[in-house]
């Protein structure tokens, strides 16, 4: 009896936790980095909350984490309603993937669940942190009818495009650029359906109960935009951390029981040759387009890992995904130069290897700062959403990285010579040995600052400082 007393007093000394993630693959990856290291690091109870679906997907395909991290967490199933999860299309007029939509609305469902977990766990600490994504602000509003719980977005997209997008356009304000980059600053259409678009703006009217806001970026990367948002955050009374990278270390060193054909592949290549290719799990091409990529990727004569997998639908386990066609005698042409996955990839391992010396990538802001923190130069192809401007972001302010094609052109085909000549210029030019120089400097310096008495690691502390004050 003593010892249950013990721990019920315990419970109630502490601080707890509770992730609320989007669910979406690189919200759920990032919401997941970031509740290890608050549990691993700082040992804290962690409560993570989502679908049963959700939540599975969260961990199989856990991202440079080690199980006995991920083991720390507690999972709580919520039950959802049952959402449609049709297959993506290849042909949409748009790269947005408009099939996750059922399953994005019926996580707007959850409010009244997700609020009788937060008030069961109030019940039990000191003080309730809800840690939720912008896009769930609606979900845990009742957070603010509690005494003792307080919550913090968790921003899963850069700064930049966050002060650019949700500060400058809507206030009428200049984008804080000098002309010449102004002027190569892509002009975003709206690319996704309208349904979604009311979905974004319902969750946003609910943004103000939050007490401040986490950024998986830092003052390295975006120190002018996070200055520019502190500012306008101190008019609201809001405090800020940018504590990125999420990662749980500085050096990705885990490898999991069962390795990964592609680590081995990339052991027997020279250093800094091969170019990774991957477009995230919301992109889906044609098959067209899959030829063209395959065409040029042959023809560049590079070393390269290719992902090939077609986009996600809302329920990643509901049926075995399309199976893509590749030019005939493909992949006998290109063994030992190319190696095609079509499984998922550990991404942090594989842009982590001394093999690697470039990404093609659609420029999710997971994907950027991932490859950003790993010293790898980046070809970008922006394929929706806020992904032009991260483009913009890594080639023209960080100049890491070259464009697969401009977004003024993102309704046309990208050909198989065009993606020859940027594998071949990121690869094997000076101009491509130049800027791998400056994204390995870059990636160095990033990954001091989330070391002992780094910058991230410092804003970090800060922000736990803060929540068990």
């Amino acid at each position: 009896m003593d010892n249950n007393l013990e721990m019920l007093k315990k419970q109630e000394n502490e601080v707890a936790i509770i992730m609320v993630p989007f669910p979406a693959q690189s919200h759920l990856n990032q919401q997941l980095q970031l509740a290890c290291i608050f549990s691993s690091s700082y040992d804290l109870p962690v409560h993570f909350i989502g679908s049963a679906t959700h939540n599975h997907q969260a961990r199989v395909r856990a991202n440079g984490l080690k199980p006995s991290d991920i083991a720390k967490i507690h999972f709580h199933d919520i039950p959802t309603p049952d959402f449609a999860s049709p297959a993506p299309d290849p042909n949409a007029f748009t790269k947005f993937p408009s099939q996750l939509l059922p399953s994005y609305n019926a996580c707007t469902l959850l409010r009244e669940p997700i609020s009788l977990l937060i008030r069961d766990i109030s019940s039990n600490s000191r003080r309730v942190v809800v840690v939720h994504d912008v896009l769930m602000s609606y979900n845990v509003q009742d957070v603010s009818s509690l005494h003792n719980a307080e919550s913090y977005i968790f921003n899963c997209v850069s700064v930049f495009f966050m002060y650019s997008s949700f500060i400058c356009v809507p206030n009428g304000m200049p984008i804080p650029l000098d002309e010449d980059l102004l002027k190569k600053l892509p002009k975003l259409e709206p690319d996704a359906p309208e349904e979604i678009n009311k979905l974004v703006d319902f969750q946003l009217q609910y943004r103000d109960i939050r007490a401040g806001d986490l950024y998986n970026s830092n003052k390295l990367l975006e120190g002018t935009s996070l200055d520019l948002m502190e500012k306008f955050a101190s008019t609201q009374n809001k405090k800020q951390w940018a504590i990125g990278p999420i990662f749980l270390a500085a050096k990705v060193d885990h490898v999991s029981d069962k390795r990964n054909k592609c680590l081995d592949w990339l052991d027997n290549q020279p250093p800094r040759s091969v170019l990774y290719v991957s477009f995230g799990s919301s992109t889906t091409f044609s098959d067209k387009e899959v030829m063209e990529i395959a065409m040029g990727l042959e023809r560049s004569k590079q070393k390269f890992v290719w992902v090939l997998r077609d986009g996600d639908r809302g329920n990643i386990f509901s049926k075995e995904a399309r199976r893509f066609e590749l030019p005939d005698g493909f992949e006998e042409r290109v063994e030992g130069v190319g190696l095609v996955v079509r499984e998922w990839a550990p991404q942090l391992e594989i842009l982590a290897h001394s093999s690697t010396g470039g990404f093609m990538s659609h420029c999710g802001w997971n994907s950027c700062i991932e490859c950003i923190t790993a010293g790898v130069p980046m070809a970008a192809w922006a394929m929706h959403s806020e992904q032009p401007l991260n483009a913009f972001f890594v080639t023209e302010i960080l100049k890491t990285g070259l464009l697969v094609r401009e977004w003024k052109k993102h309704k046309e085909l990208v050909t198989a010579s065009a993606i020859e000549n940027v594998v071949r210029k990121l690869m094997a030019s000076e101009e491509g040995d130049e800027i791998r120089k400056r994204a390995e400097e870059l990636g160095a310096a990033v990954r001091e600052s989330i070391e002992k008495g780094g910058a991230s690691q410092l804003e970090l502390d800060s922000f736990i400082a803060h929540i068990t004050r």
